[in-house]
Order: structure tokens, then C-alpha cells, then sequence
């Protein structure tokens, strides 16, 4: 059975995400989209600003519940910040014994998913869960790879929050939405039926690129052939594998030239990426913008003629959905991105651009490749932007989520 498309859905949501939320798959997914059919959505969810007091507020007029909350640096602090938010979600019990909802669903939590598992047996509702990211994978990977910080912390609340998520939560849940179809069949490894899964992953509001308007950068592009990259700088990411890259390039086609749009988190992130292209000779071709705003971006994008997305490969990051890629094509730009799994799944369903080996001379045949057929390359920015219109504007996958709660609330 399904539910009527007409009903109304009204459910209960919980988020690790802060008060008032920025991320585009909470805030035009959930805000926007499903409250904008008309479904009633209550939230509970963390200030993200120093708080001493919770308070009600209403955004996309649906009404949220926010905790208080303390941003201080020490471990106290932080232990009061969990425990303020452990305390504000138990106002779910309140919540789900005076109204009817049609579900709870709970994202990337995890202590209040046990008391969501309580209250909706106890008041007769569903209950979801919502994993966009392997958090106990990211614990012991970072024990693994010495990045932890507390390692023998990270190394017990890994294998806590494992047993707990694929134990506890996942098994008990009415249905499972994930990021991506990697995730999926990584959670299924643990037992969890692929039948009780959704993958959801990362979209775009279409409307806010518009590629065909005459939009131009803050400065005057200097190559012949521009290369554009939007993202972090952070280490982590290892973009000096760019200038490499970029040194491949140039030696087929001189005159191109690197854009990073972005910033790193401190100097030193900057200092490498720096210290590479002055090593390889590449310091006149590349060129940082540091943090711009998005139609600031976009414009440097508009004006690529590769716009490229490496993906360090790394377990933990192979489940993600990165949305870098769907921006660009968005903007109707040909991609060279690597073989992360959900890269490669969109390159090979648009055929908006090429997906290639995380190697530096696999990324820069590729991209001469584009360089050297401009009609073709215009070619795959139309396909890609027709994938997106398609398939990740999050109108479409909102059609997707809310048929999937429609045909989830019909079964009883």
C-alpha cells in the first residue's frame, strides 16, 4: 500500500545538524522541498550558537525546537554541548505523545536514536534513520592512520558507535536512508537488508546556477586554457596533486592555467600547495582566489574550460557524495574527476566528462584530451547539465524521498 499522494505527511525529525541548518541536503531538501508540499516537519535540533536556554522558533513554517548549547574549546565544554543535546532531544517524548506523527526519523545520531527506538514503539510510530556519513569507520580509521587526536577514545567510541549502528539502530529501523550507493552496500555487509535501504545522494538547487546568463570572473582569466578547481585547500585534500597535474598539461598545451577557488583552513595549507608550484616551476600558473562567494565561484566556473574533482582515495570517503562534480555540471562545464565510486557512476550515466585513475598523468591526458576537441567538450557540458536538471536537483530527489515516505506510511 501507498499512502495517497494528496495526504500530508507530519513526522518528526532529529538532525546532528546545528540551528539554523546550512547544508543544502537539510536546508532545500527538507526546508524548501518537503515543507513546500505542505508536509508538517517538527524539528529538534542544536543551536549553533552559544546558548543558555532553548527556545521555539519557526523556519519554513514548520517549528523547531532548538537546545541550548556551549562552544567551548575544553573537554568539558564539549561534554556539556553532548549533553545538551541528549538533553533536547528527549523532548521527542512530549513531542510524540501529544501529537500524531506519521514517523520519527533521526540523522547521524546515535544515543537519540536508542531513545527514538523507545518513544516510537511506546506512542505507535515508525521509526528512521538517516546516515549520511560512516562515523564509527571515520574513528578507527583515524586511530589507524595515526590522525587521531585522543587515539584510545576514538578507538572505544569507534567500536561503540559500530555496535550501536549496525547492532542496534540499523536493524531496528523501518527504513534507512544513505548517502550513496557505495554506502548501501557497505552497510548491507553488516547484515542490513538492501530492501529496507534508500540512497539519497547530494544535490543542487538548480535554480541558483545559471549557466547560460554572461556572468564574468573578479578578474580577467590569464590563460589561453583554464583549469578551474572549487573546494578546500585544506592538506587533507592533497591538492598539490594539481600542480603536478598542471605540469603534465602544460607540456601538450602551454598556455593553460590552474584557478583553486578556495582556501585552506591556516596559512600553512596554502604554503604547500606554494611550496610545490615553485618546486615544479608552476608558481606564474597557478592562481588562488581564496574563499569567494558562490556567484563569485561559479564565475570563474562559467569560464573553464576543465573544471576538475580529485578525490584523495581513501575508505572512508569512498561512500560519500561529493557535490563538486554536480556543480559543475550544473554550470554545463566537461568534468575530469577520479575514480571515487560515486564520480564515476555519475560520469558514466551523464557521459558529461571523463573519470580516470587518481594519477597525475591519467588526470592530465584526460584533460588534454577535453582541451584538444572544444565542440566535444561543449558537448559533454550540455549532457552533463542535462543529467542534473534530470536526476540531482533536489526537486527530483525530493520526488524521491517523499515517495518513498508516502509508500512507507501506506503500509500499515
Amino acid at each position: 500500500n501507498v499512502k495517497d499522494p494528496n495526504d500530508k505527511l507530519k513526522f518528526l525529525l532529529l538532525s546532528e545538524d546545528k540551528y539554523p541548518p546550512f547544508r543544502v541536503d537539510v536546508r532545500i531538501l527538507f526546508g524548501k522541498e518537503i515543507a513546500g508540499r505542505g508536509h508538517h516537519i517538527d524539528w529538534i535540533l542544536q543551536s549553533a550558537d552559544d546558548c543558555d536556554r532553548s527556545y521555539e522558533a519557526t523556519w519554513y513554517g514548520c517549528c523547531v525546537w532548538i537546545g541550548r548549547t556551549n562552544n567551548g574549546a575544553s573537554r568539558f565544554s564539549k561534554l556539556k554541548k553532548h549533553i545538551y543535546s541528549i538533553q533536547s532531544d528527549l523532548r521527542m517524548f512530549s513531542l510524540l505523545r501529544e501529537g500524531r506523527y506519521d514517523f520519527v526519523q533521526v540523522k547521524d545520531k546515535f544515543i537519540s536514536a536508542l531513545f527514538a527506538i523507545i518513544a516510537a514503539r511506546r506512542f505507535r510510530t515508525k521509526f528512521i534513520y538517516w546516515l549520511s556519513y560512516p562515523h564509527p569507520e571515520d574513528y578507527l580509521h583515524k586511530v589507524k592512520t595515526g590522525t587521531a587526536r585522543y587515539p584510545i577514545f576514538y578507538f572505544i567510541g569507534g567500536l561503540a558507535l559500530k555496535a550501536l549502528l549496525y547492532r542496534i539502530i540499523l536493524p531496528r529501523a523501518e527504513h534507512i536512508f544513505v548517502q550513496s550507493e557505495q554506502m548501501k552496500k557497505d552497510v548491507a555487509e553488516h547484515g542490513i537488508e538492501t530492501s529496507k535501504m534508500t540512497a539519497v545522494p547530494m544535490g543542487i538547487a538548480l535554480e541558483s546556477f545559471p549557466y547560460q546568463q554572461k556572468i564574468h570572473p573578479p578578474e580577467a582569466l590569464k590563460g589561453e586554457h583554464n583549469l578551474v578547481y572549487i573546494g578546500t585547500l585544506a592538506k587533507v585534500r592533497r591538492i598539490d596533486f594539481l600542480v603536478r597535474v598542471l605540469q603534465f598539461v602544460r607540456r601538450k598545451v602551454p598556455d593553460t592555467v590552474l584557478y583553486l577557488v578556495g582556501d585552506g583552513d591556516d596559512p600553512s595549507d596554502r604554503d604547500a600547495i606554494y611550496a610545490e608550484s615553485v618546486k615544479l616551476g608552476m608558481q606564474p600558473f597557478v592562481f588562488i582566489t581564496g574563499f569567494l562567494s558562490q556567484e563569485q565561484a561559479l564565475a570563474y566556473v562559467a569560464k573553464a574550460d576543465v573544471c576538475i574533482s580529485p578525490f584523495y582515495p581513501t575508505p572512508i570517503l569512498n561512500s560519500t557524495s561529493p557535490t563538486k562534480l554536480i556543480e559543475y555540471m550544473a554550470m554545463a562545464r566537461p568534468v575530469v574527476a577520479n575514480d571515487h565510486p560515486e564520480q564515476c557512476l555519475v560520469i558514466k550515466e551523464s557521459q558529461g566528462g571523463f573519470c580516470v585513475p587518481y594519477d597525475e598523468k591519467a588526470f592530465a591526458e584526460a584533460i588534454v584530451s577535453v582541451l584538444a576537441d572544444p565542440s566535444a567538450a561543449e558537448e559533454m557540458g550540455q549532457r552533463g547539465r542535462r543529467y542534473v536538471e534530470q536526476k540531482r536537483d533536489y526537486k527530483s530527489i525530493a520526488d524521491k524521498v517523499e515517495a518513498k515516505y508516502l509508500q512507507l506510511c501506506g503500509s500499515d
